[in-house]
């Protein structure tokens, strides 16, 4: 085997909805705020006994099923989450045991907003490397529960719910090459810091730098893949605001691809943000097997990764 890819993607959301109204009623904002600033409508929110791995557990088990695989086809977990309550066991561990997935290794990323596609290289790397045959990789955050829903500039942006993806050998790469780095001096822009911890960020400093610095770094992804940014079918961005959102897909230059604006209706999910959208896509028919399509995570540490990944 020369590569690996994807085989499958799942995502799950908790039930209770939070609009823009309901929030109206907590802080002082309104519908047109929230959407004129950051383009969401509504978002999900999970409930005292729906925690991290719960979530988690409900997409990789639809990811598993879209795959055809048992839990015991797979071979390493990895979990992309900043939410977790306890330091062990960790997510990954939680989630095997939930799934009754035996003998995994399992291991939890933190890189905030970037998580998945960090994680996501990590399974590439580890297939490549003949260390995994098949991976569970899974971006899951509860938001909600970092954030202070007294303060309005933060409580209107979150949003909780988890996405998965199988990860298996394949005779021609369909994941490819990653881009990854951070910016650490400007790490303090966005954190879940403090007791109890809570989500805090530098809105105007997250936009400016998003919205200048990424477009090359996105297109130089799109080179390592042998690409064209015109070439994409579909462009997933961490859905962190649809003011950086539409832009920056813009300034890659992705003018034929079909860009995620799962924002609107899910709110910021963090490490969830990329696999829930990038799942709808295929979900609603909107990308195609095979399609290029290009995901790129950013945000917390100011850390960013991108790839192209054909779709399963």
């Amino acid at each position: 085997m020369n590569g690996s890819r994807i085989a499958a993607v799942g995502h799950y959301q908790p039930a209770k909805i939070l609009t823009n109204e309901d929030l109206a009623g907590l802080v002082d904002t309104s519908d047109e705020w929230i959407r004129s600033r950051v383009g969401i409508r509504t978002r999900h929110i999970a409930g005292p006994d729906e925690p991290v791995d719960e979530l988690a557990a409900h997409a990789a088990a639809k990811a598993l099923a879209a795959a055809g695989l048992t839990p015991a086809d797979i071979d390493l977990v990895l979990v992309a989450t900043s939410t977790a309550v306890d330091r062990s066991p960790n997510m990954a561990a939680r989630v095997a045991a939930r799934l009754g997935i035996p003998r995994a290794a399992t291991m939890d990323l933190n890189v905030v907003c970037a998580g998945f596609t960090h994680a996501l290289a990590t399974a590439d790397h580890a297939v490549r490397a003949g260390g995994a045959s098949r991976v569970l990789v899974i971006g899951a955050d509860k938001m909600s529960e970092v954030t202070d829903w007294s303060d309005r500039t933060t409580c209107v942006l979150v949003g909780d719910g988890a996405g998965a993806a199988v990860v298996e050998a394949a005779d021609e790469p369909a994941i490819g090459p990653v881009l990854w780095g951070s910016v650490p001096e400007m790490g303090n822009a966005v954190r879940i810091e403090g007791t109890p911890p809570r989500f805090a960020q530098e809105g105007q400093s997250v936009y400016r730098w998003a919205t200048t610095r990424l477009p090359p770094i996105a297109r130089k992804a799109c080179e390592r893949a042998g690409l064209e940014p015109a070439d994409l079918a579909g462009v997933v961005l961490h859905q962190a605001n649809l003011r950086i959102i539409e832009p920056l897909a813009q300034k890659i230059g992705a003018v034929n691809a079909v860009v995620a604006r799962d924002v609107t209706e899910s709110g910021n999910t963090s490490a969830a943000s990329i696999p829930l959208a990038f799942s709808k896509l295929v979900e609603q028919g909107a990308l195609t097997t095979g399609d290029p399509v290009l995901l790129f995570g950013f945000g917390g540490n100011l850390s960013y990764a991108g790839q192209v990944v054909r779709c399963p």
